[in-house]
């Protein structure tokens, strides 16, 4: 990802009221109101772009927003991905409820091993879809309890759809590079 794409990460993630920080997300509560106010004001046009893009560069030369990178080097990846979390959050099982998968598209390379993990009160799966929303045996968990997790090595290329059969308005998104 370049550094003007995780910039766009960061300043949409913190208009959106939440900073992304890739692959981690942060809950809006943990974020310095001094951050909330210097995005919002960017957002209404009161803080100049280059007054927010030195806020920013603040953030992450000091270890505040930290951004995980990954260097190819003639198409050798120096520090390849092995493994990769999506959250099933607390509250997901509601249909009200905005806790969707954490992140809702994982983008990953080739060879990662996806981690699902349930964070709710009641039991989830994974279910692999194809691209008309039927159900195929890519993968596919039982039903998962609190705390317990489902993984999968995402071996090919492309865009994977799943979903929760309990709760079959819980879908996510592996992207696979």
């Amino acid at each position: 990802m370049d550094y003007k794409l995780k910039l766009a990460v960061i300043v949409f993630g913190i208009v959106a009221g939440s900073i992304v920080l890739y692959p981690n997300i942060v809950s809006a509560q943990s974020v310095p109101q001094w951050i909330k106010n210097t995005a919002l004001w960017y957002g209404e046009g009161k803080v100049s772009e280059t007054e927010f893009l030195n806020a920013v560069k603040f953030l992450i030369e000091n270890d505040i927003i930290v951004i995980k990178s990954s260097k190819i080097t003639d198409g050798v990846d120096e520090e390849k991905e092995q493994s990769a979390t999506v959250i099933i959050p607390n509250g997901n099982a509601n249909i009200e409820h905005t806790g969707f998968y954490l992140p809702l598209n994982l983008e990953i390379r080739k060879g990662t091993t996806v981690v699902w993990v349930n964070e709710d009160e009641v039991p989830h799966t994974v279910q692999s879809l194809d691209e008309k929303g039927n159900i195929i045996g890519l993968f596919n968990s039982a039903p998962l309890k609190t705390g317990e997790r489902f993984a999968y090595t995402f071996e090919k290329e492309g865009t994977y759809s799943y979903y929760c059969s309990l709760h079959p308005w819980r879908v996510g998104l592996v992207t696979v590079r």
